[in-house]
């Protein structure tokens, strides 16, 4: 294991600094780690909820020596996690993986659900880099959209496209509807996703299709975040060792799992 990866697996307890419910179900917390403030847009970190147990999450931003991320329930941990208050303490290993291209010219992000939050991180990146940025997102309703008011600081109300289920807001349809017609309208140079799988899939079906560059952040069970456990297997690839961002190319390799299947708790292959 490298010195650098040595370090960042080394677990550091800090604060919790601030806490914000973003949505109804969505809360941002907010902390203090010199390592993860280095991290770049689509890496993760894991979070340890003292007498619980350890989540890999997305890191949404970074600030001075302050780090952020976005938290829904799916489980005990996080269950947990969204309970405490600023000043409670964390354990926080990290970060780790590989990080999204950051490419000139003209982009297309698609985030849904706290996906949002590495995709806002690398919108935030790309505003001063990119030619032309542009932003596809979708929730159930309105008030899950998340970071809808930052990511209009970052992108022109004209170049973001808001998807709603019930049509509270945006259209009606789910995130990747509009990008037929997007993607055949305009020539963009990468389209960035990151979301729920099955909207990944849909999304990687249509960049491949046209042949258009893509990348896309995954998310699997991560017990140890350094590639020794194997429960983050999709494929030949270990997603926090190999990913968990994956270009057009690896994402064909692993199309036949991909929005498809996962490994489970017990390690047996379960349908998404």
């Amino acid at each position: 294991m490298s010195g650098y990866l040595t370090k960042a697996n080394t677990l550091r307890t800090t604060s919790i600094l601030d806490v914000r419910s973003e949505t109804p179900s969505v809360k941002s917390f907010r902390f203090e780690d010199k390592l993860c403030t280095k991290a770049e847009p689509g890496q993760f970190l894991m979070l340890w909820i003292p007498g619980v147990d350890e989540i890999p999450l997305s890191i949404a931003g970074v600030s001075g020596g302050e780090v952020s991320v976005a938290v829904k329930e799916v489980g005990d941990a996080s269950r947990h996690l969204l309970k405490l208050k600023a000043g409670e303490i964390v354990g926080v290993r990290g970060p780790f993986g590989n990080s999204f291209t950051q490419t000139r010219g003209r982009v297309l992000l698609v985030g849904g659900g706290t996906g949002m939050a590495p995709l806002l991180f690398l919108a935030k990146r790309l505003s001063a880099k990119a030619d032309r940025l542009s932003f596809v997102m979708g929730a159930k309703n309105r008030s899950e959209l998340l970071f809808l008011g930052e990511l209009g600081n970052v992108c022109s109300e004209e170049s973001i496209v808001s998807a709603t289920e019930d049509g509270s807001f945006g259209l009606q349809c789910l995130a990747p509807d509009p990008l037929e017609k997007l993607l055949d309208k305009e020539r963009f140079n990468m389209v960035y996703t990151c979301g729920p799988e099955l909207m990944m899939r849909k999304v990687f079906d249509l960049a491949d299709k046209r042949s258009v560059a893509l990348e896309a952040s995954l998310e699997r069970l991560m017990r140890c975040g350094i590639g020794l456990c194997g429960s983050c297997m999709i494929g030949k690839y270990r997603v926090c060792r190999d990913g968990p961002v994956f270009s057009l190319s690896r994402l064909r390799e692993v199309k036949d799992e991909l929005g498809l299947s996962r490994l489970g708790f017990d390690g047996t292959r379960i349908p998404i």
